[in-house]
């Protein structure tokens, strides 16, 4: 397995966060891979746009081709964004200015037995890119153009609502660190990361010497992916990019008599709090104002809906066994 060392001081400054390059880059790793139920009906939707854009862009579609080795991601695709909250042509524009060279040593790393170090031989272990990259121009402007495309044509038209949904998932991570501290965030995370202790986090199984993360930047990006995965801006930029809760998850129709008995918006409100949930997360994942949210909650509480209490900087709200009941029987 591979780890992160980390100090008191990483943790205290590690922030949550969201990168629509990022989000483009898993867009496109589900592009590339056979369906999964959870995706599906995107990945159709888009499937034979993208499959045009290869054929129209031969050398991009080579130069992505090679960037996925059989254990890493090439580090031009991964980096995470410089700062919080940058815009797509923002975050896309220190890969667009990359040289021929450097685009070709980050694939020369990736199709190499361990991606951690560079081949320095020309033995016939070496790697060797495909004719058409090595002898390729302008290797950044064609894979920029492919995710350009990506994100204007599959990401960003969806983008508010997956928004939306990130930071719900971001608000009850953060939430959830007081009460139950980063080994249990990190177990939240999937199946490849969990806290080890003594400084020692888990990022992934494979087999590579742990990475120094101490008096380093840490982020963890949520993101609509299969799985989780590390990305880094050496020297001094580390993250981790983890799959958001109810990936591609649209919002499950409500049951009618649910809805003429406490109205749309506060029928949606308790059936979110199934589990606890924040006031800033309700805000994201149902666009309603804070006010209104606020209004709702009061409502549903002192009907005996709703449990309240205080978890740090949040208050979380969750469904009594009434407000259960009367859930799980308006939608029977």
């Amino acid at each position: 397995m591979s780890e992160f060392l980390v100090d008191a001081d990483v943790l205290a400054n590690a922030r949550f966060g969201t990168s629509q390059l990022t989000e483009t880059v898993s867009a496109l790793k589900m592009l590339r891979q056979p369906s999964q139920p959870w995706y599906r009906a995107w990945r159709e939707l888009h499937l034979a746009g993208w499959t045009a854009q290869l054929a129209a862009r031969p050398l991009g579609a080579a130069v992505i081709d090679a960037a996925f080795g059989p254990r890493w991601t090439a580090d031009f695709l991964t980096v995470p964004p410089l700062a919080p909250d940058l815009t797509f042509e923002q975050e896309i524009s220190p890969l667009a200015a990359l040289s021929d060279d450097e685009i070709r040593a980050d694939l020369l790393v990736t199709r190499s037995p361990s991606p951690r170090t560079r081949p320095t031989t020309a033995d016939d272990d070496a790697p060797v890119l495909p004719r058409l990259v090595a002898e390729g121009h302008d290797l950044a402007a064609e894979v920029a153009g492919l995710l350009r495309w990506i994100w204007t044509e599959t990401v960003e038209p969806d983008w508010p609502r997956r928004y939306r949904v990130l930071q719900a998932d971001i608000v009850s991570r953060t939430s959830s660190l007081s009460v139950h501290g980063w080994a249990g965030v990190l177990r939240g995370l999937g199946p490849d990361i969990r806290w080890l202790g003594d400084g020692r986090m888990q990022v992934n199984r494979a087999d590579f010497p742990p990475t120094d993360v101490r008096g380093h930047d840490l982020m963890f990006i949520a993101t609509h992916s299969l799985r989780s995965s590390v990305t880094w801006r050496l020297p001094d930029q580390f993250a981790i990019a983890y799959p958001v809760s109810g990936i591609f998850a649209a919002a499950q129709p409500l049951a009618e008599p649910l809805v003429r008995l406490l109205g749309r918006n506060r029928a949606r409100i308790l059936v979110e709090a199934a589990a606890p949930i924040s006031t800033t997360a309700l805000v994201a994942t149902t666009g309603l104002s804070l006010a209104s949210v606020a209004d709702h909650l009061r409502v549903l509480s002192d009907a005996g809906l709703l449990h309240r209490r205080r978890s740090g900087r949040q208050v979380l709200y969750w469904q009594t066994s009434t407000g259960r009941d009367v859930t799980l029987g308006q939608q029977a």
